[in-house]
């Protein structure tokens, strides 16, 4: 009884590998065309040797060792992004998004793969400036953030649309700061802390935790079965600890 005992024991696990591996998506190769705003450091941006890296690059990567397919980045202009993705002129799209209610309307979103806050940054001697002093009542001064990002949509709703500028990538908006057209900029936390690296000495972001909880998808078409890979690839690299260890290293 116990040999047959343990040899239903050793088939049953084998039944059940057998049937996780075939449930495992197999994309049979394929090459992913991914577009995105490779401006949006640490999530996207091009290198000096010209090269798209960032830390959705790195996790777009894992997920297709995992559903066996290839990704190929595409920069393109978060401007009209989700309607190129519309177009056909990519598959899906990574580039830091939100996920949304509004969004969602358009395109179909992952599971979240990553959640932010969002911060505001200011320029160095300014380190001392707290949220209410830009959102008190009688306040001058600007806030600056991407078009069509949610981060421009909390600076309104906090000082209204005449305080705030809107610039075509967060690149702009920071250098708007840094020349004092701007006196801070709407971003979120890990986007802050790359610029704050890459303009070391000149902006600071003190001011945290503005807004918690924005979650973080990569989007197809809406009805486009590349959805579940994408999913159950998020979920391999989950469980297997590569999606933390891709989140310390960025």
């Amino acid at each position: 009884m116990k040999r047959l005992l343990s040899s239903l024991v050793v088939l049953a696990l084998a039944l059940a590998g057998t049937m996780a591996l075939a449930q495992t998506p197999d994309l049979g190769g394929r090459t992913i065309i991914v577009g995105s705003d490779t401006t949006y450091p640490p999530f996207e941006t091009v290198d000096q040797n010209g090269d798209i890296v960032g830390f959705d690059v790195d996790v777009v990567n894992a997920i297709c060792e995992r559903v066996n397919c290839v990704a190929k980045f595409q920069t393109t202009a978060w401007d009209g992004i989700f309607a190129a993705l519309a177009n056909g002129e990519f598959d899906m799209i990574a580039s830091g998004i939100s996920i949304t209610p509004e969004r969602a309307k358009v395109v179909e979103f992952t599971e979240p793969y990553h959640e932010v806050n969002q911060a505001v940054a200011v320029r160095t001697e300014d380190s001392n400036l707290t949220l209410a002093d830009f959102t008190v009542t009688d306040s001058k001064l600007i806030l600056g953030a991407q078009n069509g990002t949610t981060n421009a949509d909390l600076a309104q709703e906090l000082v209204g649309r005449d305080r705030v500028r809107i610039y075509d990538d967060f690149n702009a908006a920071i250098l708007a700061l840094i020349n004092g057209d701007v006196d801070g900029v709407m971003i979120d936390d890990s986007s802050a802390d790359a610029f704050v690296q890459q303009y070391a000495g000149q902006i600071a972001a003190p001011i945290r935790n503005v807004e918690s909880g924005d979650k973080l998808g990569f989007a197809v078409q809406q009805g486009n079965e590349l959805v579940d890979a994408l999913n159950a690839g998020i979920e391999m690299i989950k469980a297997d600890g590569t999606l933390a260890e891709l989140g310390a290293k960025w």
